[in-house]
């Protein structure tokens, strides 16, 4: 199994003048510690369950490249990033130069969005969720145009909700054919999406993950997409204190271990503590080597 991590909080001692060296040095530990991934949030506020929207919240690109300079190994990638936040040619261009500036370490995570009062309070249109559904669909279809060949094919895209008068992309992603995507959400209309555009899922422990997991597998057996291509991760918190019994550690290890029996490749874990350092150290130290021994 493979451990990402996402940084999901920015309130630490120190205050706004600490945040910067904090996500390098977390980048960097996470890194040096054999982490698989980096992520961020995609968000203008900050969510209810982290403090609210007076708690302090970064742009997540801006965010990622600071990642990727300090970084060596991890892949980089939002999770996930709000379809109605970017246009698909500026979606297609950063994550272009995030998997370019990165020596092709980038990936993109995509849904559909779900936080409305921050989108309309931030002046951003936030459509009903058939139409964004609409918009992901559209949006995956144009990244996949703009990652085709050697510069895109050059061609004009017409869709509902986006016009291009040509889809093109110079200089093209190091990572080819192009960066991973992978999309958020246990839906039958995001898991149709994930077969046919996507390179991985992500869904969020819930007692019909298996279910869900399941349907994907059905989904693909309908469109003739090999399952087994699709890389399946998960996203939840990670909060281990290392006390001298390593019961937080141990009880984390069961927890991977049941998600690995359920079909998770990847486990993306979600560090919004007041120490997110200490986080990384103790997670690298004590899980990462277990899950590499096994």
């Amino acid at each position: 199994m493979r451990v990402g991590l996402e940084l999901g909080a920015f309130e630490w001692p120190g205050g706004t003048a600490a945040i910067g060296d904090t996500v390098a040095r977390f980048a960097q530990l996470a890194d040096e510690a054999g982490f698989s991934s980096l992520s961020t949030g995609d968000h203008l506020w900050q969510g209810f369950n982290a403090g609210g929207e007076r708690a302090p919240y970064l742009e997540c690109f801006t965010t990622l490249a600071v990642m990727a300079a300090h970084s060596r190994h991890c892949r980089i990638s939002p999770v996930v990033a709000g379809v109605h936040f970017r246009h698909p040619s500026l979606l297609a261009k950063t994550v272009t130069t995030l998997d370019v500036l990165s020596g092709g370490r980038a990936s993109v995570g995509l849904g559909v969005g779900w936080n409305a009062e921050e989108a309309v309070g931030s002046g951003i249109a936030f459509p009903p969720v058939a139409e964004r559904f609409e918009m992901l669909e559209e949006t995956l279809a144009i990244l996949h145009g703009y990652w085709h060949g050697e510069e895109g094919d050059g061609q004009a895209y017409e869709g509902r909700h986006y016009r291009l008068e040509r889809v093109l992309g110079v200089p093209q992603s190091i990572t080819r054919p192009h960066p991973p995507i992978m999309l958020g959400g246990a839906g039958d209309k995001t898991l149709r999406l994930v077969a046919r555009y996507g390179d991985a899922c992500n869904l969020y422990p819930t007692p019909d993950m298996p279910d869900r997991l399941e349907r994907l597998r059905e989904i693909c057996a309908e469109v003739g997409r090999d399952y087994d291509e699709i890389e399946k991760t998960c996203c939840l918190p990670f909060d281990v204190t290392g006390g001298g019994d390593g019961d937080d550690t141990r009880q984390l290890l069961d927890t991977l271990g049941q998600l690995s029996g359920q079909g998770i490749e990847t486990v993306i874990g979600i560090v919004a503590t007041a120490d997110p350092l200490r986080q990384v150290e103790l997670i690298g130290s004590k899980v990462l080597p277990e899950l590499a021994g096994e």
